[in-house]
């Protein structure tokens, strides 16, 4: 295994850990209040 090989393999995992700590960290159900808010917020009339 050349070096371009093993640094393209080791870039893929790291996007990799890197997009599931995203996901673990936004779909955290400790966050389901602020993350749905805006939503509910847009729907408010303002008067």
């Amino acid at each position: 295994m050349s070096f371009a090989e093993t640094a393209y393999t080791f870039f893929t995992f790291s996007l990799a850990a890197v997009m599931a700590g995203i996901m673990v960290y936004y779909f955290n159900p400790k966050r389901k209040k602020e993350v749905e808010e805006p939503k509910y917020r847009m729907l408010r009339d303002d008067q």
